[in-house]
């Protein structure tokens, strides 16, 4: 809804920049215009991003057993991405935090080392976005190790990110 009032908005002020009497008002009117498509090609990936909902970190999961690659891009995909929501919604003083932040650690660099050979998957926009949230992922744990939780700044990029990923997925994309 916001994201169609903002481009609403920058197409009335476009029209009005092409109905101008004189030179001056038309570049001023034509650099406010500049300006306002601008701001909304800026603003509405971030409006989209925004409704995605940061749940409340916690102690309790379910430690997983499936670790490792298939070899199937898709599925791969999948349970990386499910790993890495688990990692990112636990809590400090999480029962077996620091194990299930090694393996998951191992198991983001297999995967981008895997899957970044293959020009038919490096270039879908699932594998992109996944791999800039393994660097988000990675980058923690090698900068505050794995017991300490990620801040909620931090949490709300990649909650965002993860939903761009399940979309992608879904889309085979």
């Amino acid at each position: 809804m916001k994201t169609q009032f903002i481009l609403a908005s920058a197409l009335a002020g476009s029209v009005g920049a092409f109905s101008v009497s004189n030179e001056q008002t038309a570049r001023r009117q034509f650099l406010q215009t500049t300006t306002a498509a601008v701001a909304t090609t800026l603003l509405t990936p971030t409006l989209a991003l925004a409704e995605v909902e940061v749940p409340a970190q916690t102690t309790e999961y379910s430690f997983p057993s499936d670790w490792g690659l298939s070899y199937n891009y898709e599925s791969d995909a999948a349970k990386v991405r499910a790993h890495m929501v688990i990692a990112t919604g636990l809590a400090k003083g999480s029962d077996r935090m620091e194990d299930f932040g090694k393996n998951l650690k191992k198991e983001m660099i297999d995967f981008v080392s895997y899957y970044r050979r293959f020009p038919q998957v490096a270039g879908k926009p699932s594998f992109s976005t996944l791999y800039t949230s393994i660097n988000v992922l990675a980058g923690h744990y090698t900068s505050y190790g794995y017991k300490y939780p990620l801040p909620e700044k931090r949490r709300k990029r990649l909650y965002q990110e993860y939903a761009e990923i399940d979309k992608s997925l879904k889309r085979n994309r």
